[in-house]
C-alpha cells in the first residue's frame, strides 16, 4: 500500500472537494489528481403537458377506500411532488458567500427562478433564469424545484426551508463561492417523492427521455403494487397489503425511503428507483453506518438505525415496526399529535401509573425520551431520535475518525464486495484509510465478480489515486465495455491517455463524454485545454461557451475563457491565438 501515500501532493485538492453522486466524485477525484481538471453534469427537453396525468391515478382507488384516500392526500407523503405551480413557493434569497440573487417568482403562468449578480473586481456579471417544472418536498420540512435543460433534469441550487420560512441554498453549498453548477435530478432520489420513475436513458441518469415523473406524490402502488388485477375484479383480485408481508418485505415498504446509513451500497444490476412494494429492501440494497454511530441520533434519516438498539424493539422483536406508531395513511392534526402518539406508547407501557402518574404535567414522551437532534447532512433540520432511552444520552457533535469500521444496518453478513464499495464511498469524501481498505476489499471481490460495473469503476478510481495506472486502464476499459457512457471511466481514462501522450485517444473519449451530456463541465473543460494546446482555439472557445450555458458560474470555465489556465496549466493561445509548441505538452503527462 506504500503506493498510496506517494500519491502527488495535489491529493489533498482530491480530499477536499464536497461529496456528490459517487461517479461524479471519482471522475473529479482523478482529473484533479492527474492534470489539476475538475468534473460535473447534464443535457434536454421541452415538457409535453399530454404526459401529464389529468386525473390523480389514485382516485381509482377511492370508490372503495373513500376515507382512506381523503385522509391520505392531506398527508405530507401524497404531496411529496407535482407541478411547480401546485407547490409554488415565492420569495429571494441573497447569497453573502457567491454575491447572487435569487428570486423566485411568477411570470406568464409559469414559475420562475432568476439568478443574477452584477460585475465586481472579483467576479464577472451573471444574470439568468430558469423555468420551475416540478417540486420536490411536501413543504413539512422544505422543498426544491426542478428545471428541464435540453432534455435533462436538474434541482435548483436553492431550496425552501419551512422551519426557517424562506430561501437558502441548498444542503452542502451555504458556503459555495459561486452559483452551484447544475445538480442532477437523481432517480433513487425521485424514488421517495414521486410514483412512475421514468427509466433513465443510458447516456445520463437524469436524461429522462420525457417527463422524469408520470404522477406526483407517493401514490397507493408504491406500498400496495400494481392494482391492476386487483381493480379488473372489483377488488376481489390480489393486492398487498404491507402488514400481511414477511417481517422483513413488511419493514422494507417504509425503509425503502426511510432510511439512509452513512453509506449505501446497490446490489449488482439494482437501484432503488427499481424497487417494487413487497420486495425485500435487502435484495436491492445494503446501508452502513459508523459503528460509533450505530445508534443513529445525527443523521437525517436515521430513525430505523435507532429504533433497531432501542429496548422497545428488542423486546418486542418483529411485533413492533414503523406501522406500531405511524399511521401510513395520514399524519395525526396537529392538535391531536401529543394524544395520538402518547397512546402508542401506552398501547405497551400498560402499567396505570404511566398514564395517570408519569409526569402529568409533561403529556408528550417524546419531549423526553424521543428528543430531536441536529442532523449534519441536512441543512436547518433536525429528526426525532428514534433510540427510545429511558435517560437519553447527549447528542455528541464528535466526527467519526478516518478509518472507522463500518457496519451494516441490521447486523446484516457482508461480503467483500459490498464492504469494499462501502469504504470507497469515505474514500471519495476524504478518508484515506478507508481508500486502503476499501482497496484490499475490492481486489478480492473482483476475483470472483468479473462483470461488476461498480467493482471496477471503484477500483479503477482507487488504483489510480494509488498511483497504478496500468492497473486503473484496465479497470476503466472493463467498465467502457459494458457502457460506454460511464462518465467517471470515460473522463478518467482520458487522463491516463493524456499523461502517456496518446492525446487522440483522449480527446475522442472527452468528446464521447460531453456529447452524451454537454453539462460534464471537467470533462468539456479538459477537452477545451488539450483543443487549445493544440492550436484548434475556435473549437476550445466553442466548447467553453458551451459549457457555459449549463455552468454559467464556473470559477473553472471563467478563468480559462479569460486567461487559458486551467488546473495550473496554461495556453496562451487562448489569448493571442498562436499555437503552442507540441513538446509543452508533456508537462500534462
Amino acid at each position: 500500500m506504500a503506493a498510496w501515500m506517494k500519491a502527488p501532493s495535489t491529493i489533498s485538492e482530491i480530499y477536499a472537494r464536497p461529496p456528490r453522486s459517487v461517479s461524479a466524485i471519482i471522475g473529479a477525484s482523478l482529473v484533479c489528481l492527474i492534470l489539476g481538471f475538475f468534473v460535473q453534469g447534464p443535457a434536454a427537453f421541452a415538457r409535453d403537458q399530454a404526459n401529464v396525468p389529468a386525473e390523480d391515478p389514485d382516485k381509482r382507488c377511492a370508490a372503495c377506500h373513500a376515507d382512506v384516500y381523503r385522509q391520505y392526500q392531506k398527508s405530507s407523503m401524497a404531496r411529496g411532488s407535482g407541478t411547480a405551480l401546485q407547490g409554488f413557493i415565492p420569495g429571494q434569497y441573497a447569497h453573502a458567500a457567491s454575491g447572487v440573487d435569487f428570486r423566485v417568482f411568477l411570470r406568464d403562468g409559469s414559475a420562475r427562478m432568476s439568478y443574477h449578480r452584477g460585475a465586481t473586481a472579483q467576479r464577472a456579471a451573471l444574470d439568468g433564469e430558469r423555468t420551475l417544472e416540478y417540486f420536490i418536498g411536501s413543504g413539512a420540512k422544505g422543498r426544491t424545484f426542478l428545471y428541464e435543460q435540453e432534455g435533462y433534469w436538474y434541482e435548483l441550487p436553492i431550496n425552501y426551508y419551512t422551519r426557517k420560512a424562506g430561501w437558502e441554498m441548498a444542503p452542502n453549498y451555504s458556503g459555495a463561492t459561486s452559483m452551484p453548477a447544475p445538480l442532477p435530478t437523481d432517480p433513487n432520489c425521485l424514488h421517495c417523492h414521486a410514483t412512475s420513475i421514468s427509466k433513465p436513458q443510458p447516456n445520463a441518469a437524469n436524461d429522462f427521455g420525457a417527463v422524469p415523473f408520470a404522477q406526483g406524490g407517493i401514490g397507493c402502488n408504491a406500498c400496495h403494487g400494481d392494482p391492476a388485477k386487483h381493480l379488473a375484479t372489483g377488488g376481489r383480485g390480489p393486492i398487498i397489503n404491507p402488514t400481511k408481508l414477511a417481517p422483513a418485505a413488511r419493514d422494507s415498504t417504509c425503509l425503502q425511503c426511510h432510511l439512509e446509513g452513512n453509506a449505501v451500497v446497490y446490489r449488482p444490476n439494482r437501484t432503488l428507483a427499481g424497487f417494487k412494494a413487497g420486495d425485500d429492501l435487502r435484495d436491492t440494497a445494503l446501508y452502513f453506518v459508523y459503528a460509533s454511530q450505530a445508534m443513529g441520533g445525527s443523521r437525517a434519516t436515521s430513525q430505523y438505525e435507532a429504533l433497531l438498539q432501542s429496548a422497545c424493539k428488542r423486546a418486542s422483536s418483529d411485533n413492533l415496526t414503523c406501522t406500531t406508531c405511524h399511521d401510513p395513511h395520514g399524519d395525526p392534526p396537529a392538535a391531536e399529535r401529543v394524544n395520538y402518539f402518547r397512546a402508542r406508547c401506552l398501547s405497551c407501557h400498560t402499567d396505570p401509573v404511566l398514564a395517570t402518574k408519569h409526569h402529568p404535567e409533561q403529556p408528550d414522551c417524546a419531549t423526553c425520551h424521543m428528543p430531536s437532534r441536529d442532523t449534519s447532512d441536512i441543512s436547518h433540520e433536525q429528526v426525532t431520535d428514534h433510540n427510545i432511552q429511558r435517560y437519553p444520552a447527549v447528542q455528541t457533535t464528535a466526527k467519526p475518525q478516518p478509518g472507522e469500521d463500518l457496519v451494516a444496518v441490521g447486523a446484516l453478513k457482508v461480503d467483500d464486495r459490498e464492504l469494499g464499495l462501502a469504504y470507497s464511498q469515505l474514500a471519495q469524501r476524504g478518508d484515506r484509510k478507508a481508500g486502503e481498505r476499501a482497496l484490499s476489499l475490492l481486489v478480492k471481490a473482483e476475483k470472483s465478480m468479473e462483470d461488476d460495473e461498480q467493482v471496477h469503476l471503484n477500483l479503477g478510481f482507487l488504483q489510480q489515486i494509488s498511483g497504478n495506472s496500468v492497473a486503473a486502464r484496465t479497470e476503466y476499459e472493463t467498465v467502457l465495455k459494458q457502457n460506454k457512457f460511464e462518465a467517471s471511466a470515460l473522463t478518467n481514462l482520458a487522463v491516463l491517455d493524456a499523461r502517456t501522450g496518446d492525446l487522440g485517444h483522449a480527446m475522442t473519449l472527452l468528446h464521447q463524454a460531453i456529447d452524451a451530456d454537454p453539462a460534464r463541465t471537467a470533462a468539456g473543460l479538459n477537452l477545451a485545454f488539450l483543443e487549445c494546446r493544440l492550436g484548434h482555439v475556435a473549437e476550445a472557445r466553442r466548447i467553453a461557451s458551451r459549457l457555459r450555458e449549463f455552468n454559467p458560474d464556473s470559477p473553472e470555465l471563467l478563468i480559462f475563457t479569460r486567461t487559458g489556465s486551467y488546473g495550473g496549466q496554461s495556453c496562451a493561445a487562448m489569448l493571442t491565438g498562436e499555437v503552442t509548441p507540441a513538446p509543452m505538452l508533456r508537462s500534462l503527462h
